[in-house]
């Protein structure tokens, strides 16, 4: 019941400090598919990094941050709609 009533008054905002642990988590395992050439899992795990991190520059009004990550977030839907095609036409 917490919880709901803490998402009504604040929205996403009142779940900050958590979202960026999962940001965290998510920049870490993105990294590690990255190294281990684990394609396309590095597009998929980097694409919510990127979301939640514009939403946070948003947020805070951090304009430069928040171009930034529209940016890779244009990059990250691009390599995942090439990933789909590709794997369509190979099928």
């Amino acid at each position: 019941m917490r919880s709901l009533l803490r998402l009504r008054v604040g929205g996403l905002a009142a779940y900050q400090h958590e979202l960026k642990w999962i940001a965290l988590a998510l920049g870490i395992a993105s990294t590690i598919a990255i190294v281990q050439n684990w394609y396309p899992l590095n597009l998929f795990l980097s694409l919510p990094f990127c979301m939640i991190w514009a939403y946070h520059a948003w947020l805070h009004t951090e304009r430069q941050l928040k171009y930034i990550n529209l940016l890779f977030i244009a990059f990250y839907v691009y390599g995942i709609a090439r990933y789909f095609v590709i794997a369509q036409g190979a099928a």
